[in-house]
Protein backbone atom coordinates (compact mmCIF):
# COMPACT_ATOMS: atom_id res chain seq x y z
CA UNK A 1 0.00 0.00 0.00
CA UNK A 2 1.30 3.41 -0.88
CA UNK A 3 0.31 6.60 0.89
CA UNK A 4 -0.52 9.51 -1.38
CA UNK A 5 1.11 12.76 -0.33
CA UNK A 6 -2.13 14.74 -0.73
CA UNK A 7 -4.52 12.09 0.56
CA UNK A 8 -7.78 13.40 1.97
CA UNK A 9 -8.29 10.13 3.82
CA UNK A 10 -8.03 10.24 7.60
CA UNK A 11 -5.73 7.78 9.36
CA UNK A 12 -8.79 5.86 10.57
CA UNK A 13 -10.19 5.56 7.05
CA UNK A 14 -6.81 4.53 5.72
CA UNK A 15 -6.47 1.83 8.39
CA UNK A 16 -9.97 0.51 7.67
CA UNK A 17 -9.21 0.30 3.95
CA UNK A 18 -5.97 -1.56 4.58
CA UNK A 19 -7.72 -3.99 6.94
CA UNK A 20 -10.45 -4.61 4.38
CA UNK A 21 -7.88 -5.06 1.57
CA UNK A 22 -6.16 -7.67 3.72
CA UNK A 23 -9.57 -9.28 4.38
CA UNK A 24 -9.00 -9.19 8.13
CA UNK A 25 -12.10 -9.11 10.34
CA UNK A 26 -12.34 -6.29 12.84
CA UNK A 27 -12.55 -8.81 15.71
CA UNK A 28 -9.30 -10.52 14.67
CA UNK A 29 -7.35 -7.25 14.47
CA UNK A 30 -8.82 -6.08 17.77
CA UNK A 31 -7.73 -9.36 19.38
CA UNK A 32 -4.19 -8.94 18.02
CA UNK A 33 -4.12 -5.43 19.49
CA UNK A 34 -5.67 -6.68 22.74
CA UNK A 35 -8.43 -4.06 22.58
CA UNK A 36 -12.20 -4.21 22.34
CA UNK A 37 -13.74 -4.49 18.87
CA UNK A 38 -15.88 -1.40 19.53
CA UNK A 39 -12.78 0.65 20.33
CA UNK A 40 -11.05 -0.33 17.09
CA UNK A 41 -14.23 0.38 15.15
CA UNK A 42 -14.44 3.87 16.69
CA UNK A 43 -10.77 4.49 15.83
CA UNK A 44 -11.43 3.61 12.21
CA UNK A 45 -14.46 5.94 12.14
CA UNK A 46 -12.52 8.80 13.77
CA UNK A 47 -14.64 8.72 16.92
CA UNK A 48 -11.73 7.74 19.14
CA UNK A 49 -8.13 8.89 19.03
CA UNK A 50 -5.50 6.50 17.79
CA UNK A 51 -2.15 6.35 19.55
CA UNK A 52 1.31 6.12 18.06
CA UNK A 53 1.67 2.68 19.64
CA UNK A 54 -1.48 1.41 17.91
CA UNK A 55 -0.24 2.78 14.57
CA UNK A 56 3.07 0.95 14.93
CA UNK A 57 1.36 -2.31 15.94
CA UNK A 58 -1.05 -2.05 13.00
CA UNK A 59 1.86 -1.45 10.62
CA UNK A 60 3.27 -4.80 11.78
CA UNK A 61 -0.08 -6.60 11.61
CA UNK A 62 -0.87 -5.22 8.15
CA UNK A 63 2.71 -5.53 6.89
CA UNK A 64 2.65 -1.86 5.90
CA UNK A 65 5.26 0.85 5.86
CA UNK A 66 5.20 2.26 9.41
CA UNK A 67 6.64 5.61 8.26
CA UNK A 68 3.79 6.14 5.79
CA UNK A 69 1.20 5.39 8.46
CA UNK A 70 2.98 7.67 10.94
CA UNK A 71 2.98 10.55 8.43
CA UNK A 72 -0.77 10.14 8.00
CA UNK A 73 -1.26 9.88 11.79
CA UNK A 74 0.83 13.01 12.45
CA UNK A 75 -0.84 15.00 9.69
CA UNK A 76 -4.24 14.22 11.27
CA UNK A 77 -2.95 15.44 14.65
CA UNK A 78 -1.66 18.68 13.15
CA UNK A 79 -4.85 19.27 11.19
CA UNK A 80 -6.94 18.68 14.31
CA UNK A 81 -5.05 21.49 16.07
CA UNK A 82 -5.18 24.09 13.28
CA UNK A 83 -8.33 23.35 11.25
CA UNK A 84 -10.54 25.91 12.98
CA UNK A 85 -7.89 28.62 13.26
CA UNK A 86 -8.01 31.54 10.84
CA UNK A 87 -4.22 31.72 10.89
CA UNK A 88 -3.70 27.97 10.90
CA UNK A 89 -2.13 27.70 7.45
CA UNK A 90 0.17 30.66 8.09
CA UNK A 91 1.25 29.13 11.39
CA UNK A 92 1.88 25.81 9.65
CA UNK A 93 4.18 27.51 7.13
CA UNK A 94 6.08 29.27 9.92
CA UNK A 95 6.42 25.97 11.81
CA UNK A 96 7.77 24.30 8.65
CA UNK A 97 10.42 26.99 8.24
CA UNK A 98 11.38 26.74 11.90
CA UNK A 99 11.65 22.95 11.62
CA UNK A 100 13.97 23.32 8.59
CA UNK A 101 16.10 25.84 10.50
CA UNK A 102 16.38 23.59 13.54
CA UNK A 103 17.27 20.58 11.40
CA UNK A 104 19.99 22.53 9.56
CA UNK A 105 21.51 23.79 12.82
CA UNK A 106 21.57 20.33 14.35
CA UNK A 107 23.73 19.13 11.45
CA UNK A 108 26.39 21.76 12.21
Amino acid sequence: MSTEVMSTETIGEKLRHIREERELPLRKVAALLDIDVAILSKMERGERKITKEIILKLAEIYHCNADELMVSFLSDKILYEIQDEDLGMKALKVAEERAKYIKQNKKK
